[in-house]
Parts: structure tokens; sequence; C-alpha cells
């Protein structure tokens, strides 16, 4: 079924939609990592740019993050988050093209707008800190389009690099890009293209990447035995996303979806884009696996994994819902399952939403309690404000020359939580002082 100006449609609701994030976002701040850039700004060099930020390449990253510092500085964080938004928006259309071109305009319209308000994956939503993943992201689903094109595979090649530069979620796109040219007849040749970026990526391992930073406790050789079922809850963690759900729906919804793309399969064959898809998926997983599997395997069904999951997990759903009927009764009834997926996941995203505004007080009270602190000679050198919200600052000097430096974060932000200010201060300030 045809949808008059579907694209036109998509792209207005994606504005509308990332619009209204910007304007629930107004208030937030700088949170958790990104104080580990901020404080360490200063002190960048050429090799900075090459270290790895929690085991991923951040080169571009880091140049975008450097670049806002240097111009917009601390002093408002809707810059950062525009940023953020201009990334989902992208990932909003790509999918809708990608979706279009094998499943039509119905399905395609759908499976944006479950992405757009994807509450599930707030984390990848509502964090500024988080562009560098959907850029990632946007990169990797620009070269699944431009694969399919002969003529285009070097400029597909080179979005999967730019992919990696932002952060290690390009290798779920490496994989997907190169398991399809290998799994399509004349075209295997063609993945010697990838050769190039896996050189690049083991040379900046070999020099770089291994010397990043690791969850507390440690990975170890038991993550081998823990990853397949990390890996199994965050696959049914991320299928629970795409209705608003999770916990104890992921593994029944796991079994579902892997039931209707086993039935549209087995009914119609298969073909090398969505092997290579459903390759990436589990593979994202199991890779994360490795180096998380010891936090336990709830671990995988963090909201930042669930955006990158649920996204491969629409590419291959939408190939499933190409079978369903379109007819009578049918139409309604699948209008409306998509409406209340929709619908729940968009009040969970405001939820989150809200929730990070109180959250977003915390933080700010935590920036008064430094100022407050800065002159009084019993600040403690070694002092951590809230290591909740703000674990990176353990050293009260490095934030002064920080804000110092790119302006002060409490610009227009008032003190609200009084409580959190004045826990702020107690932390700061030296034992027995």
């Amino acid at each position: 079924m045809r949808v008059p100006r579907a694209r036109l449609i998509v792209t207005v609701a994606a504005l509308l939609g990332c619009a209204a994030v910007l304007w629930f976002s107004r208030a937030y701040t700088f949170y958790f990592d990104e104080w580990t850039f901020i404080n360490t700004a200063p002190d960048w060099t050429l090799a900075t740019y090459f270290q790895p930020h929690n085991e991923h390449p951040s080169m571009l990253f880091r140049a975008v993050y450097a670049a806002l510092l240097n111009t917009v500085g601390l002093r408002s964080y809707v810059p950062y988050m525009t940023l953020l938004m201009l990334g989902h928006f992208a990932n909003v259309l790509l999918l809708f093209e990608l979706v279009r071109r094998r499943a039509g305009q119905v399905i395609a319209i759908a499976a944006a707008a479950l992405l757009l308000t994807l509450g599930a994956g707030w984390e990848d939503v509502l964090w500024a800190f988080q562009m560098a993943w959907l850029a990632s992201v946007a990169c990797g689903l620009g070269a699944l389009l431009l694969l399919e094109s002969r003529s285009r595979i070097p400029l597909a090649m080179a979005l999967v690099a730019v992919s990696l530069a932002f952060s290690a979620i390009g290798v779920v796109f490496a994989i997907a890009a190169g398991t399809r040219l290998l799994l399509t007849p004349g075209r295997r040749r063609e993945v010697l293209w990838l050769a190039p970026v896996a050189v690049a990526l083991v040379a900046w391992y070999a020099a770089f990447g291994r010397f990043g930073e690791h969850p507390n406790p440690q990975p170890g050789p038991a993550n081998l035995f823990l990853d397949p079922l990390y890996a199994a809850w965050g696959l049914g963690q991320s299928a629970a996303g795409l209705i608003g759900e999770g916990g104890p729906f992921g593994p029944p919804l796991l079994v579902a979806g892997a039931a209707a793309i086993g039935w549209r399969w087995k009914r119609h064959g298969t073909d090398a884009f969505a092997i290579s898809v459903a390759v990436a998926l589990v593979a994202f997983y199991l890779v994360i696996g490795l180096t998380r599997a010891q936090l336990g395997f709830q671990q995988s069904g963090a909201s930042r994994y669930v955006y990158i999951g649920a996204l491969l997990w629409l590419i291959l759903l939408a190939d499933a819902a190409r079978s369903l009927p379109w007819r009578g009764t049918w139409r309604p009834a699948l209008v409306a399952c998509v409406f209340v997926a929709w619908f729940s996941s968009s009040v969970l995203l405001f939820a989150f939403a809200t929730a990070k505004t109180v959250l977003t007080q915390r933080q700010v009270a935590d920036y008064y309690a430094l100022a407050a602190m800065r002159s009084d000679p019993c600040l403690d050198p070694n002092g951590a404000v809230d290591l909740l919200v703000m674990p990176a600052e353990t050293s009260p000097a490095l934030y002064y020359r920080a804000v110092d430096r790119f302006g002060d974060p409490r610009a227009g932000m008032p003190l609200v939580d009084q409580p959190s200010f004045e826990a702020g201060v107690s932390h700061l300030r030296k034992a027995g002082c």
C-alpha cells in the first residue's frame, strides 16, 4: 500500500519529535561521563584524540566535543542536545528509507515511529554524550543503504570507517556489511574493501585501544561462559523495548520475534541482507558480553544498548511484517497494535524525560556546592561532590580549571535541590574541619 508523501510525513514527524525532546531537555546539564571529557579537555593533545573512552575509539567524537567546548563551552547544554537530536533524526529517516525499500511505505512509517519515541532507549535520546553512538548508527545505516549499489561501495566503506571513528558501535555495521557481501554471489570479492578499515582498527587497538579502561570488576575468562545468557537477555530486552516494556517481558518477546522472523524465512526464503542484520544483532550483544558479562546478565538490558538492538530488530521484523494481511478488519487491527506500542513507548520516554529533569536538579545543586566551597579553607583537595551523578569529579581543582576556561554551567539555572546542595558541601569539606 502506498502512502502519499510518506517521506514528507516521516520527516515532519521526526522534526516534531526531536523538537519536543529538545524542549523537554531545555533544563538539562552535563552529567556523569561528560565530566571525564570536560575535566581533562584543557590537557588534550593530538594523542589524546586516539585514546579510547570506555574501550571505544572516539577520535571524531572527541573532535566534536572539543569544538563544542571551545565555542559554546559549558554555558548551555542545548547545542549538545541539538547534535544528539540531529543524529536521532537522521537515524529515523535512514531506517524509514531502508525499510521502505524492502517492506513498503506503511511498514516503514511504523518502524520510524517506533524508533522516534523509543522510551526503552531513553539514554541514547536524552543524554547528549550518546551523540557518538547515534552518529555511529547514522553512518552505519547510510553504509547499508549504499551497499545496494556496487558503484558506491567505496563510499559505503568510508562511512563504516567514520562510524568506527565515533564509537565501537561501528563494529555492528562492519559485521553487517561484511556478512552481506560474503553471502551475495558475485560480490564476495568486494569484502576486501573492508580490509583497510579492519587494518586501521587493529592498528588503533594495538597502539591505543588495549589501554582503555574496563568496568570494575574486570572481565575474565568466565565471560565466555556467561556471554550466551548475557546476549539472550539483551536480545529479549531490546525486543520488549519496541512496545515500551522490559524485564520479564523480554524472554517471551524474544521467542515471539525469533518465531516471526523464522516463519517468514521458512515460507518465503531469506536473503543476504536479512541474514547480515540478524548476525549483526546477535554479534552486538555477544561482543559487549565479552567485556561486560561479569557485571551480571541484566546489564545487557541497559537502555543505551536497547536503542541499537531495537533498531536492528525493527529491520528484521519489518521483513516479517511484509507477509501480514492488509485487507478488511486486519487493517484497523494492525494499525491499533502499532499505535498501542508507539503510545506505550512514548509514555515511557516522557517518564524518563521527567525523571532526568529531577536528576539535573541534583547535578545543578552539585555545581552550587562546588562554587560555594571554592574559597573555603576547609575544601578537601580530593573531595568528590557526588559520586552518583558526577563520579569523574574527584579533584575540585580540575573542575574549577574547566569552568574557568569553558564557562560556568550554572548559568541561568537556579538552585532547587537544597538537600543535595547541603550534602555536596559536606562531601567537599575536610573531615573535622
